[in-house]
């Protein structure tokens, strides 16, 4: 079965960071651009940041650039996202999916698939 499987996620209190991962299985990272997207109660899944194959390039939301970076370790077929400076609107439950982008990657949330589950991140004091 390919399908990513998030982890990491948890209640952080306001200024805090998590690290979140995301682990491929049944499937090799090396041939996809990776974006993490969340989705808040009662919003839209929104585009958070993405990477491309080789890692070379990286696109952020406006929300979170400075606060969030991206990366991947295509040997552990894994794909991480540090978020510092946690802020009570990143509550949200995060996911990550893969695309076929080439050398370059965007947050057009129609072109990712092998979808997981999700982590949830809640920050609150």
């Amino acid at each position: 079965q390919l399908q990513f499987v998030e982890s990491g996620g948890g209640l952080v209190q306001p200024g805090g960071s998590l690290r979140l991962s995301c682990a491929a299985s049944g499937f090799t990272l090396d041939y996809y651009a990776i974006g993490w997207f969340r989705q808040a109660p009662g919003k839209e899944r929104e585009g958070v940041s993405c990477i491309s194959r080789s890692g070379g390039s990286t696109n952020y939301a406006d929300s979170v650039k400075g606060r969030f970076t991206i990366s991947r370790d295509n040997a552990k077929n894994t794909v991480y996202l540090q978020m510092n400076g946690l802020k009570p609107e990143d509550t949200a439950v995060y996911y990550c999916a893969a695309a076929q982008y080439g050398s370059s990657c965007l947050m057009a949330i129609w072109e990712y698939y092998y979808w997981g589950q999700g982590t949830q991140v809640t920050v609150s004091s």
